[in-house]
């Protein structure tokens, strides 16, 4: 049913199975997996968060424990404490200057002490505040969470939130007290230190976590050991206000884990305080939902527009294949005639432009190879006119260098010598298989010799690989590079040039050469000239010999390049680009490995 169908069902049905089945596969698999990495997410922030809590809340119980302890130094102020009926008037008022005084200093420690209060063993209260607003004192020892504190075992304790009522002006809000238990040197209870604190002071909302917070919806609750409710986040920020604490705080903390939450619990080093993080799943999932309705509305209205685009598709692909379809009918009879309707850029354009150039390439074909192969030839006959009997110039050049040792010319022997291995290289029997090396070879003793001639001012860096060594290479190619170097970026004997061959092997296994040098550079003209000049070099590769170039044209960087496009073809080249500080030059050539 399938192969009798019409092309345009059969489009139509592939785009909607190829597009809609990996759509669904994916946006499923994506739903659960950010469902996944969000709840993961989430609780590693929250874990990391509770673990910064626990640690702030150390320093804390840490800093308030030793400002508590800091009142034992008076220890005779302490064992006055609760004597009080025994003393005169005079020790009376002496006994409670000094009670203010340790109370201020207490209250000077610590920014946060708004109020500090020392209640002896008889009740008697002595208060230091730096508000306004003084503790009523009958009030504050009537509070059910103070004789709570005579009866407990702690030494140290911080109580839960409470409110306010004790204080003359009665105002709203919630406060936390923290305080120690104090004993007389011989072991008697003494009294206890009371200060009162703003929950605000436990614990700071980092920035970080609000912004957290309103986007999961993370809630912080501390508590105590008799599972009070000491601080609420939400209330810290408003959400919630302390009043609704005071009255829920136990819901708050004896809220078991469900579905509908995640919880994660912690406490401080003495377990004076327990830290419990709350983060609402609904919250989590509310954008993956959002997620999850577009991801459907796209896809029926993929489908919607995923018909409409199939309908038009079928008659514009068809039609270019029908004309197409036709020609290749007229190419089979021998009839090259190229489609010269305007063509689209899709893939059926592409194919029509892609026959065309067939088409062309076929009738140019002949001619191309044709010019190729006569100037293939043509380097040939110029190779073999330009041959020169190797013996014969060996010998010829070992006679003078003979003559020139006999009187003493040594210099001169050593050019000879010189000279006579460069032209061993280019004419001997090795120059059948002319490797990196034997160029190597070539170019060194050719910047030997000129070395001679200026007085050593040349010195020759090679990095190049040992494998690269013995891969082929056309033959010079180094050589008229660096003699480039010397000719143009040469200046004087005071500064000596350095030239530098180095071989990197490319990600295609293919042979990148460098050859740099840090002479004088090249103006920004003249490398546009030469860019140039490279360029006509590979378009020209299938023309004849250019009859209008200097003669010393064919030794230059543009005989080289022409020579390697036609040698390894248009995919390797030769290029120049200038050093930094318009200082040096580098060529750069790729050839295939080999």
């Amino acid at each position: 049913m399938i192969r009798n169908m019409r092309f345009q069902n059969k489009l139509m049905a592939g785009y909607l199975l190829a597009c809609v089945i990996p759509l669904l596969g994916v946006s499923v698999l994506i739903f659960h997996k950010s469902a996944e990495g969000l709840e993961q997410s989430s609780q590693e922030f929250a874990s990391l968060y509770t673990s910064q809590i626990r640690t702030t809340l150390n320093e804390f119980i840490d800093e308030y424990d030793k400002v508590t302890k800091s009142v034992l130094v008076d220890s005779e102020v302490i064992h006055n404490l609760g004597q009080e009926k025994s003393l005169s008037m005079d020790e009376l008022i002496i006994q409670r200057v000094a009670v203010q005084r340790l109370l201020m200093r207490v209250t000077l420690l610590k920014p946060a002490i708004g109020t500090a209060m020392l209640i002896s063993r008889d009740n008697n209260v002595y208060q230091y505040t730096t508000t306004t607003s003084r503790v009523n004192e009958s009030m504050l020892l009537s509070r059910e969470w103070y004789k709570r504190l005579r009866s407990s075992e702690d030494t140290f304790f911080i109580t839960g939130l409470h409110d306010r009522s004790y204080y003359e002006d009665k105002g709203a809000g919630a406060v936390v007290t923290v305080g120690r238990v104090l004993f007389s040197s011989d072991g008697a209870y003494a009294g206890m230190l009371l200060i009162d604190l703003d929950p605000f002071t436990l614990l700071q909302l980092d920035p970080d976590f609000i912004l957290a917070r309103d986007k999961y919806g993370i809630s912080v609750i501390i508590s105590n050991r008799e599972q009070e409710i000491v601080y609420h986040s939400d209330a810290a920020s408003g959400r919630l206000s302390w009043e609704q604490v005071l009255e829920s705080g136990e819901e708050y903390i004896k809220g078991d884990s469900g579905d509908d939450r995640i919880i994660l619990t912690g406490s401080t080093t003495q377990e004076k305080l327990f830290i419990k993080t709350e983060i609402p799943r609904s919250k989590l999932l509310q954008k993956i939902n959002q997620i999850k309705a577009m991801t459907v509305i796209a896809i029926l209205m993929s489908c919607l527009v995923i018909t409409i685009i199939s309908l038009g598709l079928s008659y514009t692909i068809t039609r270019p294949i029908k004309a197409l379809r036709r020609r290749m009918k007229q190419a089979e009879t021998g009839q090259y005639l190229p489609i010269e309707h305007v063509q689209s850029n899709d893939e059926i354009g592409s194919l029509v432009h892609s026959y065309n150039k067939m088409i062309i390439t076929i009738r140019t074909l002949i001619e191309d190879v044709y010019l190729a192969e006569i100037k293939q030839r043509q380097a040939k006959l110029i190779a073999l006119q330009n041959q020169i009997n190797p013996h014969m110039l060996y010998n010829t050049l070992e006679s003078i260098r003979m003559k020139a040792l006999v009187k003493d010319d040594e210099e001169t022997a050593d050019m000879i010598k010189i000279l006579a291995r460069m032209f061993r290289l280019t004419l001997g029997k090795e120059g059948r298989h002319h490797s990196v090396q034997h160029e190597l070879e070539y170019t060194a003793n050719y910047l030997q010799l000129q070395n001679i001639r200026f007085d050593h001012s040349f010195h020759l860096h090679i990095k190049v690989p040992d494998e690269m060594l013995r891969c082929s290479i056309i033959p010079l190619v180094f050589q008229p590079i660096v003699e480039n170097s010397i000719n143009h970026g040469f200046e004087d004997y005071s500064r000596p040039l350095n030239i530098g061959i180095e071989g990197i092997w490319t990600e295609e296994g293919e042979i990148l050469i460098r050859i740099t040098d840090d002479g004088a550079g090249i103006s920004s003209e003249k490398h546009k000239e030469l860019l140039h000049l490279l360029e006509e070099a590979g378009s020209g590769k299938h023309k004849l010999a250019d009859t209008g170039l200097p003669e010393n044209e064919g030794l230059g960087l543009k005989n080289i390049a022409e020579r390697i496009k036609l040698h390894y073809g248009d995919r390797y080249y030769l290029t120049i680009r200038p050093g930094q500080d318009s200082r040096g030059t580098t060529v750069e050539i790729l050839i295939p490995g080999n």
